[in-house]
């Protein structure tokens, strides 16, 4: 690359559920900006990641996991978020889980095949092999079904190979000027990150119970005169019976979820926070076309 050289454009992280999509975006980034757990489908919304180098603004497209079940339109919601993602950028970065290839990852590199876009593949939680002799065979097997560009083996968790995997996403990028400010580490806004980091304490407190019939609706986002950050949420839920299972006995996991959230919060945006959260009640709202849009989902 010459010194006047630029790159510039977007990479859209696809895969199934639950491969380690949002940890491998966080890791590139060195910074949360897709909450994660263990749950498959946490990631509900298309999010960009930016990482800005001194040559180069990589735009990290982090998407739902692409998935058969498509019954609830939340479910085709993140079908066409991930699915979208592919028709807009420059490259793709395709997530698999080391010696696991499924139908569903089968499913996903039709769509990627489909898309006609440079694509790495990107075989991920390397550090859970013990046999590390198994991982070349993998990778030359999948490498046999798609030209891909490279095939970088990674530790989304731990790191490893993370920076050779930027490398390979900077080479596939188009010479363009910048495409975000050079100190934007996202599209989203700081409302959205704060109901998401809700939402990530809520699935992983009460994911046995409901683990995908809540939602976060932040109402108000603003700061006082004392320079603190003021939230005020409505945890939506989807039947009358799960009301109670968010607030708890005597309200203590409504407490533990806020509590655990606003000291993310704090840590995320450096100044105190006063955090309100209401459990609100909407039947259905994951199968409604209208409630969906209202809570910023991807629509028809």
């Amino acid at each position: 690359m010459s010194d006047t050289e630029f790159k510039a454009g977007f990479v859209a992280v696809v895969g199934r559920p639950n491969v380690g999509k949002s940890t491998l975006v966080n890791t590139l980034l060195g910074k949360k900006i897709s909450i994660v757990t263990a749950r498959p489908q946490t990631t509900r919304h298309r999010i960009l990641g930016i990482l800005n180098r001194e040559h180069a603004q990589l735009i990290l497209v982090d998407t739902p996991g692409l998935h058969r079940h498509s019954g609830k339109a939340i479910n085709r919601s993140m079908n066409r978020a991930a699915a979208s993602s592919l028709v807009e950028a420059d490259a793709v970065a395709f997530v698999v889980d080391a010696l696991r290839f499924t139908e569903e990852d089968e499913d996903v590199l039709k769509r990627v095949q489909q898309a006609g876009l440079p694509t790495i593949l990107v075989v991920n939680k390397v550090d859970q092999i013990k046999d590390k002799s198994r991982l070349l065979p993998f990778m030359q097997e999948l490498a046999s079904r798609h030209e891909f560009a490279a095939v970088i083996p990674v530790s989304a968790l731990s790191g490893k190979n993370v920076e050779d995997l930027e490398k390979e996403m900077v080479a596939l990028l188009p010479e363009s000027p910048l495409l975000f400010p050079s100190d934007q580490t996202t599209d989203k806004s700081d409302a959205f990150m704060a109901a998401e980091i809700i939402r990530e304490k809520l699935m992983t407190r009460v994911h046995q119970e409901l683990p995908y019939g809540l939602t976060v609706e932040v109402e108000q986002y603003s700061h006082d005169e004392q320079g603190r950050v003021l939230v005020q949420a409505i945890i939506w839920v989807g039947r009358a019976g799960h009301k109670g299972i968010v607030i708890g006995k005597s309200g203590q996991v409504l407490k533990q979820i806020g509590r655990e959230a606003r000291i993310e919060l704090k840590k995320r945006v450096k100044k105190p926070v006063h955090l309100d959260l209401w459990v609100k009640v909407l039947e259905n709202w994951s199968d409604s076309e209208r409630a969906l849009q209202r809570f910023g989902y991807e629509t028809a």
